[in-house]
């Protein structure tokens, strides 16, 4: 057991019975997962005329009273979160932590894979998706639909949070690269532009026709048009040992001309082939900017930056129902097959 790192899920545990996590509902089954806790969405979205940070001197709700509110939607029965348009909506959870355990935030794997822009902000933040240690306050979820919009209600999950303990510590770090030689006969998939509403609560429901064009193997390359959201995977299978866990970061900020995830945590026991991972692949959410881009097979897109465990998780990925666990070129677990 390691002083430092990321908390697993048995002392995430123990971290809510302290009360360093409260919420107004019990937690639900697999909240907690190998080394983050999902965040469930309250019951109120406040449409904003624009993303912000608070500042050090001033609570969230202090800026959301000073008028940048435009409306309010109670979210109880469900509510449509647009594309284009910016959400605020307070989390069930809030934090209370102690001094030597900080919590970092990302969008859920099935957030990003819907091009679902997401980032929490806590109380006196000067940065996004970051609670420093001893925070003791409410958290709050930006919401901004990409190119689907959402159907949303209370309890769904959109974001997750992972604790660590003492500084950050990075024991390695790969480059993934992109696979454009196919998995039968394809390559990744485009999302169509002004399709249907994603249900949140529909998980498996809904037809990826209506979503998704199919992009074929072309020689191993293809052009990213500027804007445009495409789905693709990497070429190096993923493993994440039982005693680290890793982030996906940008591989090289200066390229500018895509963005190559949005969700980024993998736990332990991700691609790991006692927990039925073999051969896993990291789907990467990729978007164009702005100009054309030549993308071709083997590029590099990411890095995965590992970070070192506390200790082994109870209930390592791919042990608890994971949606994603060996997975190749998947879309979000919202859609059929």
């Amino acid at each position: 057991m390691n002083s430092s790192g990321i908390l697993p899920d048995t002392e995430i545990s123990e971290l809510a019975i302290r009360g360093g996590i409260s919420s107004g509902a019990p937690f639900v089954e697999n909240q907690i997962q190998p080394a983050s806790l999902d965040l469930r969405l309250g019951h109120t979205a406040y449409r904003l005329r624009a993303s912000f940070l608070p500042g050090e001197s001033r609570t969230v709700d202090e800026v959301l009273k000073s008028g940048l509110v435009m409306h309010q939607l109670d979210l109880t029965g469900g509510a449509v979160l647009e594309t284009g348009c910016v959400y605020l909506v307070p989390l069930m959870e809030t934090l209370a932590l102690t001094d030597d355990i900080s919590a970092a935030m990302n969008p859920k794997s099935s957030t990003g894979r819907i091009d679902v822009f997401t980032r929490v902000i806590a109380d006196q933040a000067t940065t996004f998706d970051h609670a420093p240690a001893g925070y003791a306050g409410p958290l709050y979820v930006e919401i901004s639909p990409r190119t689907f919009s959402i159907l949303a209600r209370p309890g769904d999950r959109l974001v997750q949070a992972r604790f660590r303990r003492g500084q950050r510590q990075t024991t390695r770090e790969i480059t993934v690269s992109v696979d454009l030689e196919g998995f039968d006969g394809m390559i990744g998939y485009r999302a169509r532009r002004h399709s249907g509403l994603i249900d949140l609560a529909k998980i498996g429901e809904h037809d990826p026709r209506d979503f998704w064009e199919e992009i074929d193997v072309r020689q191993g390359r293809m052009i990213l048009d500027p804007g445009e959201f495409y789905i693709l995977a990497s070429r190096e299978p993923v493993i994440i040992p039982l005693d680290e866990a890793a982030e996906m970061a940008p591989v090289a900020p200066e390229i500018g001309e895509f963005r190559a995830h949005y969700a980024g945590f993998f736990d332990p026991g991700f691609g790991v082939a006692e927990a039925g991972g073999t051969g896993g692949r990291a789907v990467l959410e990729v978007r164009g900017r702005d100009v054309p881009f030549f993308l071709e097979h083997g590029q590099a897109a990411a890095r995965l930056v590992y970070e070192p465990m506390t200790a082994r998780p109870a209930r390592p990925y791919g042990t608890m129902g994971s949606n994603y666990q060996a997975q190749k070129l998947k879309l979000a677990k919202y859609f059929s097959g």
